[in-house]
């Protein structure tokens, strides 16, 4: 039914629900884990003491583990956060903000929060039970996350993170297809037979993805992810200079004790809309 409502044009009263219901789940996961933390906080530092030893000690340095968990890490961070990729920015370029940094830093800390904290809440989650062991072959992935919550919560604990993880990854179907629509639409917004076409496309790529294994699915998402990078980095070579400029603007108005606002009039060499940054 909600595949059906995205098709015929029902993905924005389905948004208005998710733009409600996500934040929640989002919010209560990381309660969750700052219970966890509170119940189990005389082992929380010896906990991130084994994280950054199992990455950075000399034994993962000899055996070739530490490049092993830098590429992980990469990997994972570009699929928890999107940071570079280029696709943030559609959701960024609509926020009301009187100079561009502004949003510029509210991004760069979100990355902040959802890689560094978020995915601390979860390995702590993990690791503070007893269900994660080193060099033995278990459960892994959501499911892993899943016995650790329910070990330390009860079986409700489990039950939580399936209802979070389908509506996470319910949001993430809706804010790509939104993405990928949105391309669409600076090429043409009267082409329907393109529309359709992507919309096929899109599910069709569920279909075959619930149908894989995490492995293969995590394989695809890193080849696509990373040729998404690779051409955004070419964007970010583009625009360095302007991105550049328009902090040093920043900087200089926070500098001279002023609110800082996008002066239109000191870009005239741009093609800058003035009804989108008007006081």
């Amino acid at each position: 039914m909600l595949l059906g409502l995205t098709i015929f044009g029902g993905i924005k009263r389905i948004a208005r629900v998710a733009e409600i219901i996500v934040p929640v789940m989002a919010v209560s996961y990381f309660l969750a884990a700052v219970a966890v933390i509170g119940m189990n906080i005389t082992e929380v530092p010896a906990t991130l003491l084994y994280i950054v030893k199992s990455a950075f000690g000399l034994e993962s340095a000899i055996g070739g583990g530490i490049g092993v968990a830098v590429m992980q890490g990469v990997k994972r961070g570009l699929f928890s956060n999107e940071a570079g990729l280029g696709s943030a920015p559609n959701v960024a370029a609509v926020a009301h903000v009187p100079h561009p940094a502004n949003q510029g830093i509210v991004q760069a800390f979100s990355v902040f929060i959802d890689t560094l904290v978020m995915c601390t809440c979860t390995a702590l989650i993990i690791l503070l039970s007893d269900l994660y062991q080193p060099g033995v072959e278990g459960v892994a992935g959501v499911a892993l996350t899943q016995n650790a919550l329910a070990q330390h919560f009860g079986s409700w604990g489990g039950q939580f993170v399936s209802i979070a993880l389908a509506l996470f990854a319910f949001s993430s179907i809706m804010y790509n297809y939104y993405l990928g629509e949105n391309s669409l639409n600076f090429f043409s917004e009267e082409n329907t037979t393109l529309f359709n076409v992507f919309r096929v496309l899109v599910i069709g790529l569920i279909l075959w993805g619930s149908m894989q294994d995490l492995g293969t699915v995590f394989g695809f998402a890193d080849l696509t992810m990373g040729l998404l990078g690779l051409v955004n980095l070419l964007g970010l070579v583009w625009m360095y200079k302007l991105g550049m400029r328009v902090l040093r603007d920043y900087d200089s108005q926070l500098a001279a004790g002023k609110v800082p606002k996008l002066r239109v009039e000191d870009y005239s060499d741009l093609d800058i809309d003035p009804r989108s940054w008007q006081d």
